[in-house]
């Protein structure tokens, strides 16, 4: 999946001459909480709803006035993304630099975004978790299974896969979580116990 998959647009966004106030304003009428600022085109910088409240706030050390303009307060020069990155590198990237949008750019122009929320739902559809069935966890050994063994195993059941996720669970065995149809799951995982893996889930 390509973050073209899972973006927004076309974007909402401001100029580095609006107001805090029209900031604010458009924020609130379109329930949205990051602004890109664009300036004759090209992304300058990015302007949130946090950005705003902590900047008008009384505990700032100098608050802004409501008038004043956006390019006081923007983040400028922020992180973007391109419509072919994979939303795994999108993620990453926002959980590296902590931030929660990533502007869309190809060959210079803004368009698209990217919010926490769009890789939330982009990581349920890939779950597998929205079509009906059950969830399978089987640990490999490093040493000696091997994840196409195991999926040609489940093919040759003839059962159906939905998806198929792999993460690392110690430096010496990875977690492989499937989603299989409902009925399939318990006479799998006993097939697969008395073959030599292990099974977490479902529990025997």
């Amino acid at each position: 999946m390509l973050v073209q998959d899972i973006m927004y647009g076309p974007v909402v966004t401001v100029a580095p001459g609006d107001t805090l106030a029209d900031a604010y304003r458009i924020m609130h009428e379109r329930d949205i909480r990051h602004l890109p600022v664009v300036e004759t085109g090209r992304l300058v910088g990015i302007v949130t709803d946090r950005d705003l409240r902590f900047a008008t706030s009384a505990l700032h050390p100098a608050p802004f006035p409501p008038e004043a303009r956006v390019a006081d307060v923007m983040m400028r020069a922020p992180k973007t993304a391109t419509p072919d990155d994979p939303v795994e590198e999108a993620a990453l990237k926002m959980r590296t630099y902590r931030i929660g949008c990533l502007p869309v750019v190809e060959s210079g122009r803004l368009v698209g975004i990217v919010t926490v929320t769009d890789l939330l739902d982009a990581f349920v559809r890939m779950t597998g978790v929205e079509v009906p069935g059950s969830r399978l966890v089987v640990q490999l050994d490093e040493e000696r299974d091997r994840l196409t063994a195991l999926v040609a195993r489940i093919a040759a059941r003839g059962v159906n896969l939905h998806a198929v996720l792999t993460y690392p669970a110690n430096k010496h065995h990875t977690e492989v979580v499937l989603r299989v149809d409902a009925p399939a799951a318990e006479p799998l995982a006993d097939a697969l116990r008395r073959e030599g893996y292990t099974v977490r889930r479902p529990h025997t």
